[in-house]
Protein backbone atom coordinates (compact mmCIF):
# COMPACT_ATOMS: atom_id res chain seq x y z
CA UNK A 1 0.00 0.00 0.00
CA UNK A 2 1.50 3.76 -1.19
CA UNK A 3 1.62 5.42 2.00
CA UNK A 4 1.32 9.60 2.20
CA UNK A 5 4.72 11.56 2.67
CA UNK A 6 4.42 13.93 5.42
CA UNK A 7 5.28 17.44 4.33
CA UNK A 8 7.72 19.46 5.63
CA UNK A 9 5.95 21.29 8.90
CA UNK A 10 4.49 18.10 10.38
CA UNK A 11 5.29 18.23 13.51
CA UNK A 12 5.99 14.32 13.47
CA UNK A 13 9.30 15.34 11.33
CA UNK A 14 10.78 16.92 14.21
CA UNK A 15 10.37 14.23 17.10
CA UNK A 16 12.73 11.74 17.74
CA UNK A 17 12.05 8.14 17.24
CA UNK A 18 11.73 6.07 19.49
CA UNK A 19 13.04 2.35 19.92
CA UNK A 20 11.19 0.11 17.78
CA UNK A 21 10.81 -3.64 19.33
CA UNK A 22 10.32 -6.59 17.61
CA UNK A 23 6.36 -7.25 19.11
CA UNK A 24 5.80 -3.50 16.75
CA UNK A 25 2.69 -3.78 15.46
CA UNK A 26 2.41 -4.37 11.96
CA UNK A 27 5.98 -3.69 11.89
CA UNK A 28 6.62 -6.22 8.44
CA UNK A 29 3.67 -4.32 6.47
CA UNK A 30 4.92 -1.22 7.67
CA UNK A 31 8.25 -1.71 6.09
CA UNK A 32 6.71 -3.74 2.84
CA UNK A 33 4.59 -0.33 2.27
CA UNK A 34 7.64 1.63 2.78
CA UNK A 35 9.07 -0.05 -0.11
CA UNK A 36 6.71 0.46 -2.27
CA UNK A 37 6.04 4.06 -0.95
CA UNK A 38 9.97 4.93 -1.56
CA UNK A 39 10.04 3.32 -5.16
CA UNK A 40 6.44 5.06 -6.09
CA UNK A 41 7.70 8.61 -5.47
CA UNK A 42 11.35 7.70 -6.95
CA UNK A 43 13.30 8.04 -3.80
CA UNK A 44 16.53 6.43 -2.69
CA UNK A 45 15.71 6.78 1.05
CA UNK A 46 12.76 6.67 3.65
CA UNK A 47 12.56 6.96 7.37
CA UNK A 48 9.26 6.08 9.31
CA UNK A 49 8.65 9.98 10.11
CA UNK A 50 8.25 10.49 6.86
CA UNK A 51 4.97 8.12 6.67
CA UNK A 52 3.93 9.39 9.84
CA UNK A 53 5.79 6.96 12.29
CA UNK A 54 7.70 8.36 14.98
CA UNK A 55 10.28 5.77 15.38
CA UNK A 56 14.14 4.64 14.56
CA UNK A 57 13.39 2.65 10.87
CA UNK A 58 14.27 3.84 7.89
CA UNK A 59 15.11 2.49 4.24
CA UNK A 60 17.57 2.82 1.60
CA UNK A 61 18.55 1.58 -1.68
CA UNK A 62 21.33 3.21 -3.09
CA UNK A 63 20.89 0.80 -6.39
CA UNK A 64 19.55 4.38 -8.30
CA UNK A 65 23.13 5.89 -8.62
CA UNK A 66 24.46 4.45 -11.52
CA UNK A 67 28.22 4.79 -9.83
CA UNK A 68 31.35 2.05 -9.51
CA UNK A 69 32.33 3.83 -6.89
CA UNK A 70 28.70 3.47 -5.47
CA UNK A 71 27.49 -0.84 -4.17
CA UNK A 72 23.93 -0.51 -4.90
CA UNK A 73 22.56 -1.10 -1.01
CA UNK A 74 19.00 -2.59 -0.46
CA UNK A 75 19.00 -2.49 3.51
CA UNK A 76 16.69 -1.74 6.73
CA UNK A 77 17.86 0.19 9.16
CA UNK A 78 16.10 -0.27 12.70
CA UNK A 79 16.85 1.50 15.95
CA UNK A 80 20.30 2.61 14.01
CA UNK A 81 23.15 4.65 15.69
CA UNK A 82 25.63 6.48 14.54
CA UNK A 83 28.90 5.53 16.37
CA UNK A 84 31.33 7.58 14.04
CA UNK A 85 31.81 9.87 11.55
CA UNK A 86 34.98 10.44 9.40
CA UNK A 87 36.43 10.97 6.61
CA UNK A 88 36.96 13.98 4.13
CA UNK A 89 33.68 16.65 4.30
CA UNK A 90 31.90 16.55 1.06
CA UNK A 91 29.37 18.97 -0.14
CA UNK A 92 26.53 17.51 -2.29
CA UNK A 93 23.17 18.53 -3.71
CA UNK A 94 20.47 16.57 -1.28
CA UNK A 95 16.60 16.68 -1.44
CA UNK A 96 13.88 15.08 0.39
CA UNK A 97 10.48 13.61 -0.69
CA UNK A 98 8.93 15.41 2.05
CA UNK A 99 10.36 18.72 0.89
CA UNK A 100 10.20 18.20 -2.87
CA UNK A 101 11.15 20.42 -5.23
CA UNK A 102 13.94 22.53 -3.42
CA UNK A 103 17.39 20.84 -3.57
CA UNK A 104 20.72 22.27 -2.09
CA UNK A 105 24.18 21.74 -1.41
CA UNK A 106 24.87 19.87 2.15
CA UNK A 107 28.38 19.24 3.64
CA UNK A 108 28.99 15.72 5.25
CA UNK A 109 31.50 13.41 6.55
CA UNK A 110 32.24 10.90 3.59
CA UNK A 111 32.20 7.66 6.13
CA UNK A 112 30.16 6.35 9.51
CA UNK A 113 30.25 3.34 11.12
CA UNK A 114 26.55 2.46 12.60
CA UNK A 115 24.71 -0.25 14.60
CA UNK A 116 21.40 -1.09 13.95
CA UNK A 117 19.28 -3.94 13.21
CA UNK A 118 17.95 -5.29 10.22
CA UNK A 119 14.16 -6.12 9.79
CA UNK A 120 14.80 -9.59 11.71
CA UNK A 121 16.33 -7.77 14.73
CA UNK A 122 19.78 -9.01 13.72
CA UNK A 123 22.02 -6.75 14.98
CA UNK A 124 25.31 -5.48 13.08
CA UNK A 125 28.28 -2.71 12.80
CA UNK A 126 28.96 -1.82 9.95
CA UNK A 127 30.85 0.63 7.90
CA UNK A 128 29.98 2.88 4.86
CA UNK A 129 31.15 5.86 2.68
CA UNK A 130 30.71 7.62 -0.16
CA UNK A 131 27.17 8.14 -1.86
CA UNK A 132 25.45 4.85 0.80
CA UNK A 133 26.89 6.97 3.60
CA UNK A 134 25.33 10.11 3.02
CA UNK A 135 22.15 8.58 2.28
CA UNK A 136 21.94 6.95 5.71
CA UNK A 137 23.25 9.85 7.20
CA UNK A 138 20.14 11.93 5.89
CA UNK A 139 17.80 9.18 6.82
CA UNK A 140 19.04 9.28 10.23
CA UNK A 141 18.89 12.19 10.51
CA UNK A 142 15.26 12.07 9.97
CA UNK A 143 15.11 9.56 13.04
CA UNK A 144 16.44 12.07 15.31
CA UNK A 145 13.93 14.87 13.96
CA UNK A 146 15.94 16.94 11.46
CA UNK A 147 16.26 17.71 7.88
CA UNK A 148 18.83 18.08 4.91
CA UNK A 149 17.27 22.22 5.19
CA UNK A 150 18.92 22.27 8.82
CA UNK A 151 22.29 21.75 7.81
CA UNK A 152 22.30 24.71 5.13
CA UNK A 153 23.36 28.43 6.39
CA UNK A 154 21.30 30.64 8.02
CA UNK A 155 20.70 32.99 4.97
CA UNK A 156 19.77 29.47 2.76
CA UNK A 157 17.27 28.90 5.45
CA UNK A 158 15.79 32.51 4.71
CA UNK A 159 15.71 32.40 1.43
CA UNK A 160 13.71 29.03 1.68
CA UNK A 161 11.31 30.08 3.51
CA UNK A 162 7.84 30.92 1.93
CA UNK A 163 8.95 27.90 -0.29
CA UNK A 164 8.78 25.65 2.76
CA UNK A 165 5.60 27.58 3.83
CA UNK A 166 4.24 26.41 0.73
CA UNK A 167 4.96 23.17 0.75
CA UNK A 168 3.57 22.98 4.38
CA UNK A 169 0.56 24.29 2.76
CA UNK A 170 0.04 21.92 0.11
CA UNK A 171 0.77 24.80 -2.60
CA UNK A 172 3.12 22.13 -4.32
CA UNK A 173 2.40 19.90 -7.68
CA UNK A 174 3.80 16.42 -7.11
CA UNK A 175 3.28 13.09 -8.35
CA UNK A 176 3.26 11.03 -5.27
CA UNK A 177 0.86 10.94 -2.23
CA UNK A 178 1.62 13.04 0.54
CA UNK A 179 0.14 14.51 3.86
CA UNK A 180 -0.16 18.54 4.30
CA UNK A 181 -0.05 20.06 7.61
CA UNK A 182 -1.66 23.54 6.94
CA UNK A 183 -4.88 23.32 4.95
Amino acid sequence: MILPIVAYGDPVLRKKGSKVDADYPGLEALIFNMWETMYEAHGVGLAAPQVGRSINLFIIDTGAFDDEKTSARKQVFINSEILEESGEEWEYEEGCLSIPHIRENVKRLSKLKIRYQNEKFETFEEEFDGLAARVIQHEFDHCQGLMFVDHVSQLKKRLLKNKLLNISKGAVRVDYKMRFPIR
